[in-house]
């Protein structure tokens, strides 16, 4: 008799609409691989919290903004870490999971991010420069961002949530793909004006560094992260995001070789998660 396959519960939104971008044909094809390991269902975000207990794992892939749904998310999340549920990635992540605080906290400890501060107080610790992003601390996908002229800073609404960063100026967007700790592959915007015209990155030595200090400090044993960051004109790698909830993979864009190894991480880090005592 044929043993039973891991059954896995592939959270998305397939209507999910992204700039420039189908997310859903990114998790079709996914779910298409890791078929051949797993019994495989798919299931919108709402629907997660109801369905997971009939499955082995849950693997939160493109679900979008939790913002559109974020009762539903605390309650799946919520339920998950009370049932000890097995959710690829785990939910005890420190960066995007839980908002953008991180940036603070990599801020105050030295870290190599972009300088972000919360409170009209804190201005002068970031560099003089024209103009500043504004974002809210449970951003996603650019909502709510916007450019603020230096001389408008005092409008910000700091009671709001959120953020203050330095629009520094940057050469190209690179971005550091990893399951659990392994470092996978990386792809870079070089037209800063098309960020997300991506093409493969071949990184150095001290660019692995850089992202993985960053997926040390997040401490998550078992999931996929993306290291975001931007090179300076001076060429230092600054952070930008720490993705860790439901990155988007780009995996179209690497070649055939790169995308079967990703895959293969990928279903022997959940095959492992599905035996764990």
């Amino acid at each position: 008799m044929t043993p039973a396959k891991p059954r896995v519960l592939l959270v998305t939104d397939l209507a999910y609409q992204a700039r420039g971008r189908r997310y859903c044909d990114e998790d079709i094809q996914l779910s298409a691989r890791l078929r051949e390991d797993f019994d495989v269902a798919l299931c919108h975000p709402l629907d997660a919290a109801a369905l997971m207990d009939s499955f082995d794992l849950v693997l939160v892939r493109n679900s979008g903004p939790v913002l559109e749904h974020l009762a539903a998310y605390r309650d799946f999340r919520a339920r998950a870490l009370e049932r000890g549920t097995r959710v690829y990635t785990q939910l005890t992540g420190r960066a995007d999971q839980a908002g953008k605080q991180y940036l603070l906290d990599l801020t105050a400890a030295g870290y190599p991010v972009i300088p972000t501060v919360d409170r009209a107080a804190d201005l002068d610790r970031l560099p003089v420069v024209p103009e500043y992003v504004v974002k809210p601390k449970l951003g996603a996908d650019s909502i709510g961002l916007r450019i603020v002229p230096r001389e408008q800073l005092d409008t910000v609404a700091y009671d709001q949530d959120v953020l203050v960063q330095p629009l520094v100026p940057f050469r190209y967007e690179v971005s550091f793909y990893f399951v659990d700790d392994a470092f996978l592959y990386a792809l870079h915007a070089p037209d800063p004006e098309r960020r997300w015209h991506l093409e493969p990155y071949e990184p150095t030595a001290a660019d692995l560094e850089f992202a993985r200090r960053f997926i040390a400090w997040n401490t998550v044993e078992h999931g996929i992260q993306r290291v975001d960051a931007c090179r300076t004109p001076e060429g230092a790698l600054l952070l930008v995001e720490l993705e860790d909830l439901n990155p988007y993979l780009s995996l179209d864009l690497v070649d055939p070789a790169v995308r079967d190894r990703f895959v293969d991480a990928l279903k022997a880090a959940l095959h492992a998660l599905a035996t764990k005592p």
